[in-house]
């Protein structure tokens, strides 16, 4: 469930941020990449140096003082989600109140990833009115909260203020990723399809498969159960049940066959257009002279799922080179939900690369630009919004 996830562990100034360090240890070992940032208050209790051995990554302690030139910025972009473990409730009270005087503080201010708080605090701080307008705030904003416990606290106390286990946090954080694309039946396709000339010669494209690659280890990052028919079934992501294809006949048979198990198909491979009429048994040589190739299409394979009968939520790609009108119009003429098109011959948008560049497009023509991303933040912003639109306007 965490597995690549990109986790920013808040850590403010209480006696509970020495199990910080334990939280994000487990989280690494669950698979999630760590970046931590701390309050000066959190520097009295925990020192830096143990985060940083912990994460492999130095926590961000203020704003100047390092070569990051924003450094609350770029960490509310790389984060899928924040977590503030411990969280004070004078930390509590300035991210209740839209302050963003420290950098830990800042970085919830700029961020549109969940945020989860966890705190920890005596139970007369906690149980104070102040801190529960403060808490009613945080949640009326959207944020979640986890815990605190009972139990023992600071200087011999006991009582409701008890920071959450840090296996009891994980638990929250697993839920905010299980709940978005939790119950959803995914299908992916993936990779250039190869033709068959002989059995030495094929016709194919340069596709990589690196951007259905994504969009399936997305899905399956966010709860949904996820098959991913491919032409390079080596690069699939842990979670994701793979189908290996060749051609362009065995990627529709594969997908059409599974028509009425999914809820939503995103088809992403790029499978020629033509193939041989005639291929050749055995391998063609230059001694036997110039050969003549005949091509005949190859299935429709985004038409035939279109038109099938009570079919899923439909997102298929375009790679074009100068224009995109020629995605515009598939994107009316083929039936589908959404069309992703990109300009393959732009820098860093080409196939093998690991950025895109991409323009949603809608069967009506509306389009959305995105700037240049790498392929795994387009797959999570595909998705985000598959979700919306899906719940919107229901599926096929």
């Amino acid at each position: 469930m965490l597995e690549g996830r990109r986790i920013v562990l808040g850590v403010s100034g209480g006696v509970s941020a020495y199990k910080s360090a334990y939280l994000a240890r487990r989280l690494i070992e669950r698979g999630a990449a760590v970046r931590t940032v701390m309050t000066a208050a959190a520097n009295k209790f925990l020192g830096p140096q143990t985060l940083a051995a912990v994460t492999g990554v130095a926590p961000v302690t203020a704003f100047f003082g390092t070569e990051d030139e924003s450094p609350h910025t770029n960490l509310a972009k790389w984060a899928e989600i924040v977590v503030i473990a411990p969280a004070t409730a004078s930390t509590i009270s300035r991210i209740a109140s839209g302050l963003s005087e420290d950098v830990l503080t800042a970085t919830v201010l700029a961020t549109t990833a969940p945020v989860l708080l966890a705190p920890a605090m005596h139970t007369e701080m906690w149980e104070h009115p102040a801190t529960q307008r403060n808490i009613e705030t945080l949640i009326d904003d959207g944020h979640r909260i986890v815990g605190p416990d009972t139990g023992a606290l600071a200087g011999g106390d006991s009582g409701v203020g008890r920071l959450t286990e840090p296996e009891g946090i994980i638990e929250e954080i697993e839920g905010v990723f299980r709940g978005d694309l939790d119950g959803w039946r995914v299908l992916v396709t993936a990779g250039g399809t190869r033709e068959a000339i002989d059995p030495v010669r094929f016709i194919s494209n340069r596709s990589s498969g690196k951007m259905g690659t994504a969009v399936a280890a997305e899905a399956a990052r966010r709860g949904a159960t996820v098959t991913l028919v491919t032409t390079v079934p080596d690069l699939a992501a842990p979670g994701v049940e793979v189908v290996g294809v060749e051609s362009a006949a065995q990627m529709a048979e594969a997908v059409w066959s599974r028509v009425q198990k999914i809820d939503v198909a995103v088809l992403a491979a790029a499978v020629a257009d033509f193939r041989p009429a005639d291929s050749r048994e055995e391998k063609l040589r230059r001694s036997d002279g110039l050969p003549e190739v005949h091509l005949e299409s190859t299935p429709d394979i985004l038409a035939g799922l279109a038109a099938a009968e009570d079919r899923p939520f439909l997102v298929g790609f375009a790679a074009e080179t100068g224009s995109l009108a020629g995605a515009v119009v598939k994107a009316k003429q083929k039936g589908v939900d959404l069309l992703i098109g990109n300009d393959v011959s732009k820098e860093g948008s080409g196939f093998g690369s690991d950025t895109n560049e991409v323009t949603l497009i809608t069967p009506d023509g509306e389009q959305e630009r995105w700037p240049l991303l790498s392929k795994t933040e387009v797959a999570s912003r595909l998705w985000d919004h598959i979700s919306s639109v899906r719940t919107l306007g229901g599926s096929h």
